[in-house]
């Protein structure tokens, strides 16, 4: 945003000084005419021929402050903050002889905005300060003055109340090139993702590289795969939770809509396979980049500059459906999107929070870093994400954690106002800045209960109080491996399904599966006399009826037997020990008959569901605690 207004403050403010009722301060015509020729050259974007004609001026004639003023306004829009210094400097000596308190304000306004560039946050208020008594009320009204003290005023609350972070350059052998940017981890934190570059010149191509932490200690990053990494530009990539789905920015390839497009490969017993551009809907005649992944792989969000959005860049999304298809992509809006340039995005893995850079909102500097929240409403209103998280450089690509421990990021290296090297960092990432709920994250293998190989199966996490999927997993076929990581919702079951097996159905929090490193979960092959505890069917105490809660696990049932049409079942119904025996038997058969309403009134044909009342018969475990009760108060389903 500094720079953007510092452009619009450059190209206006003559203007404001002619107003005053002078044209110049000085009379001296070849001094003039150096400085309206150093115009002209502005007026066309020239700014090197425009610093040396405004210094030709103020050299010409000593006390031309509107020179002065010009050309370290020209240079400091150029990046070069430290000689605009220098020029601020000059014309301040130049006060002490020729005192006007017109350019005293100018001149102090100046240094303030030179010395926020170059990060001297507390010289730069001082000088703020210092010139206020002497601006007068036509400069104070002006957007680009009330933008910069917006600018100001948050400067000054984030260096009284700074955030206590400890940022550090991640150590070798991370950091080996010259460019390296965009930090990606996946849900375990043991591998990083990043776009390395060898250089600034066209000539100098992009890739994706990788590197895993072993015992604390990072590899030696090496090229991701031969599948992805092309003589095109490849780089700046995002991976779902499981590691299964990679979604990445190539230019320039045969096959793109436009300058950049992004591409989506998935991992299949353990390779890559060949990338395919993800179409249409997604990508655009125009520049599309810098991809963040939803954790369960189901919504998309990136930078595009297509012209249909708020400003020069804007953040983008797509949602995918059940059958893999990416929805045209939409404009994010407001608040979050400006008539500046929103990049970087990263949705954190509950999905409720949205990080991106931007130079179209308030900032310390260039591009920050800020904070978007999800409401009923969509986004809500980006939050800057304070100091020194954010300072005068550009910050960009920010990574959190699942454990929320550590945030990684782009720290960009100057050379006279231009980039010329980046490197990863991370910090702590600070407690004060609210991320939601705590995450769990689940590792584990799904396997045949038969043969003890591996099976790949749907997982799918579910809220139990308002029936929705929360988040859906894959495990992966060669080793039956998985991810899951999801918000800690103590009322949520797990669904493990495959064509061909019985389910697998958990209860997130009774069953302790939460932050497990290796879960085996097993699937039985469907036969006959097979049988599977139904969890998540809920009746209340001494009741008949289904809880709404029971409805997620209901539906599944459903769907299985609409998959499997061959198969008919029972429903048996069991009770603890409380109660006498025909008491508990009643209660059994009038709880499974309810369950056999429900999947009639569903469409499954009556024939093939029997029912059984158990009463408490059967117990799973010993009923001596409430607890173990609780276990033994279930609805079983058996294969006829």
């Amino acid at each position: 945003m500094m720079r953007q207004v510092l452009l619009v403050f450059l190209l206006t403010f003559v203007a404001c000084l002619q107003v005053q009722g002078q044209a110049y301060s000085i009379i001296d015509k070849r001094a003039i005419g150096y400085y309206e020729e150093g115009e002209s050259f502005l007026s066309r974007k020239q700014f090197g021929e425009a610093a040396d004609k405004f210094r030709d001026a103020y050299q010409r004639s000593k006390d031309f402050y509107e020179a002065y003023i010009r050309h370290a306004q020209t240079l400091l829009t150029t990046g070069r903050s430290e000689e605009a210094l220098e020029v601020v400097r000059l014309a301040e000596n130049r006060l002490a002889i020729k005192d006007s308190d017109l350019f005293r304000g100018r001149l102090a306004w100046l240094k303030g905005q030179v010395l926020v560039e170059m990060g001297h946050f507390e010289e730069a208020l001082e000088a703020v300060e210092q010139s206020t008594p002497y601006l007068t009320e036509e400069f104070t009204a002006s957007d680009s003055y009330r933008e910069n003290m917006q600018q100001f005023r948050m400067i000054e609350e984030g260096i009284r109340n700074p955030l206590s972070l400890n940022k550090e350059k991640l150590p070798a052998p991370l950091n080996r090139f010259q460019l390296q940017y965009f930090p990606v981890l996946t849900a375990d934190g043991k591998r990083i993702f990043f776009t390395k570059r060898d250089g600034m010149s066209a000539r100098d191509h992009e890739d994706i590289f990788f590197s895993n932490r072993d015992e604390g200690d990072w590899t030696v990053p090496e090229p991701i795969s031969l599948s992805i990494n092309t003589r095109y530009n490849e780089g700046t990539c995002t991976i779902s939770a499981d590691g299964r789905l990679l979604i990445f920015t190539s230019c320039d390839t045969p096959d793109s809509f436009g300058s950049c497009d992004l591409y989506l490969t998935e991992r299949v017993n353990g390779s890559w396979q060949k990338p395919r551009n993800m179409g249409r809907n997604v990508n655009s005649r125009f520049w599309d980049s810098q991809p963040s992944l939803s954790a369960d792989g189901r919504m998309l969000f990136f930078s595009s500059n297509r012209p249909e959005g708020k400003g020069g860049n804007d953040i983008w999304f797509s949602k995918r459906d059940e059958t893999g298809q990416w929805s045209p992509a939409e404009n994010l809006g407001q608040p979050v999107n400006t008539s500046g340039d929103e990049v970087s995005p990263f949705v954190f893995f509950n999905n409720t929070v949205l990080f991106f850079a931007s130079d179209g909102h308030s900032g310390f500097g260039k591009k920050d870093l800020f904070i978007s929240r999800y409401t009923s409403r969509g986004f809500g209103a980006p939050e800057n994400l304070g100091y020194p998280i954010n300072d005068q450089k550009d910050q960009l690509a920010l990574f959190i954690t699942a454990q929320k421990d550590y945030a990684y990021y782009t720290e960009n290296s100057y050379h006279q106002g231009k980039a010329d090297s980046s490197f990863l960092y991370r910090f702590d990432f600070p407690e004060e800045i609210d991320l939601g709920e705590n995450l769990v994250v689940t590792e584990g293998r799904v396997l045949n209960e038969q043969t003890g190989e591996p099976v790949e199966a749907v997982l799918s996490l579910v809220n139990l109080e308002n029936d929705s999927t929360l988040y859906t997993f894959r495990s992966e076929g060669e080793a039956g491996t998985f991810t899951m990581i999801y918000p800690d919702k103590s009322f949520s079951g797990l669904y493990v399904e495959k064509q061909g097996y019985m389910p697998r159905i958990f209860n997130a929090d009774r069953d302790n599966l939460k932050n497990q490193k290796n879960l085996e979960i097993y699937l039985e092959p469907i036969s006959s006399g097979n049988r599977f505890v139904f969890e998540n069917v809920f009746f209340d105490f001494d009741d008949t009826r289904l809880k709404s809660a029971s409805i997620s696990s209901l539906k599944r049932l459903v769907a299985f037997l609409e998959t499997h049409p061959a198969i008919s079942i029972t429903i048996a119904g069991h009770t603890d020990n409380v109660g006498s025996d025909a008491y508990n038997l009643t209660l059994s058969t009038q709880r499974a008959l309810e369950v056999k309403e429900f999947l009639v009134e569903s469409g499954v044909a009556e024939s093939r569901i029997d029912t059984r009342g158990m009463g408490a018969s059967d117990p799973l475990v010993s009923n001596e605690t409430e607890e173990n009760r609780a276990f033994n108060r279930r609805i079983e389903v058996i294969i006829r």
